[in-house]
């Protein structure tokens, strides 16, 4: 039997949310149930039991049962931010929603079923372009919510096996808000637990550096690739994260993010910008305009 495989929009995985691991195992769990030959609505019910994550995650049944209440009430009123349309479509909207429209707890089975919200099912149905597809396996096992947000990071640029992303950018995306500001904590506490989980128990190995503009420490640098002997990536494997947008590949003239067209994002573009510098440009200056 195939691993069970998470389908996700590129712009769900670039999205603005903060979930515990507890809620990303659930979330997760729910979305690997998702079928591909059949059009997913608000309607359908996903469950997930404490047995099954506990398997999975590697833990007791009894701990992985004792963070699934909290885990389903905190999810409910979870929100995500979302910056560009699934599929590349659509026009360029900021939309705040929430993952799942009911969270239903049933203790004397150790399950918690859910309903994802209607705004959400575009991002993770009938996808044609511009989507991530990882195992479920390759996370399962992780302990830290940033090592699961990093690792599909790294996943939806899979065939170029690096990539580059802006401090503000990240903090942003992983919802950090007040904490960690000095950059040196944010290393300590964020990226390097991540990525030392990522070597040890997904297929990817990563290595990262940092980059500076003038004196202060502005992006970090990501080279990855299939955790092999080698170090090569596997031509066929049913774990191995899969990116399927070429559009994402920084190429002349780079991609849309946060829902801004290329060719806006180009004209905020400094020298030594990244495209996630310019594209935060360019957001800003909408957000300027409409106040």
């Amino acid at each position: 039997m195939s691993a069970q495989q998470v389908y996700k929009s590129n712009a769900l995985i670039e999205a603005s949310y903060r979930l515990s691991v507890y809620e990303q195992r659930i979330i997760l769990g729910c979305i690997a149930q998702v079928r591909r030959d059949e059009p997913l609505t608000d309607q359908q019910l996903y469950t997930v039991s404490a047995q099954q994550i506990a398997k999975d995650a590697g833990v007791s049944v009894d701990r992985a049962y004792q963070h699934l209440k909290t885990a389903s009430e905190r999810l409910f009123r979870r929100e995500v931010t979302l910056h560009e349309a699934p599929n590349g479509t659509g026009g360029a909207k900021v939309r705040l929603t929430r993952w799942v429209q009911e969270v239903v707890y049933q203790k004397d089975q150790g399950t918690i079923a859910l309903r994802f919200s209607q705004p959400m099912v575009p991002y993770l149905s009938q996808l044609t372009e511009q989507f991530t597809r990882y195992a479920l396996t390759d996370v399962a096992r992780m302990d830290s919510a940033h090592a699961i947000r990093l690792y599909e990071l790294l996943c939806q640029w899979r065939d170029v096996g690096q990539r580059e992303v802006s401090v503000e950018w990240l903090r942003e995306a992983f919802q950090l808000g007040d904490k960690y500001p000095a950059i040196k904590d944010l290393k300590r506490r964020v990226i390097k637990p991540a990525v030392e989980q990522i070597n040890k128990l997904s297929p990817l190995w990563v290595k990262w550096d940092q980059r500076k503009t003038g004196r202060r420490v502005t992006h970090l640098m990501f080279t990855f690739g299939e955790n092999t002997d080698s170090k090569k990536p596997k031509k066929s494997a049913a774990n191995k994260c899969r990116k399927t947008d070429a559009s994402s590949i920084p190429a002349p003239g780079g991609h849309a993010m946060f829902g801004i067209p290329p060719d806006i994002i180009n004209r905020y573009k400094k020298p030594g910008d990244s495209w996630q510098d310019a594209a935060l440009r360019a957001l800003e200056a909408r957000r300027q305009e409409k106040h």
